[in-house]
């Protein structure tokens, strides 16, 4: 067996109607499943899954969920993260960095959603 194909990416958010409505409106992608605790979108051939934090202790026991600081970067490949940027300010999204040319040949921005987590958008240059 070969462990190579990531199918979903589970994000646990405090406010899972607040996500919901950022992922939505900012990335505008398919919904492919939601209830009240969660909210499952498509991102291409990966799924992410917003998760109500209450509900993470059942996935992640005997570990505790939170800690400080960010533990993961969600990277999209962008054809120009120049425009992409510009379409997430007039959408009120507030860079965190960016857009920056980087020494590993990629043109960057990030930004963080309701709960947190830290998306990147990458060009290649």
């Amino acid at each position: 067996m070969v462990l190579k194909e990531l199918e979903v990416v589970t994000l646990f958010v405090g406010d899972i109607a607040a996500t919901r409505a950022f992922y939505e409106w900012v990335f505008n992608v398919d919904i492919v499943y939601s209830d009240d605790v969660s909210a499952v979108f498509g991102f291409g051939g990966v799924m992410v899954n917003l998760l109500q934090s209450k509900q993470a202790p059942e996935l992640v026991s005997p570990l505790e969920t939170g800690g400080e600081g960010i533990h993961m970067l969600l990277t999209i490949r962008v054809e120009d993260v120049d425009v992409e940027s510009a379409r997430l300010k007039t959408l009120g999204v507030a860079l965190l960095n960016g857009p920056t040319d980087r020494p590993w040949g990629r043109r960057t921005a990030a930004f963080a959603d309701p709960a947190g987590h830290v998306w990147e958008l990458a060009q290649v240059i």
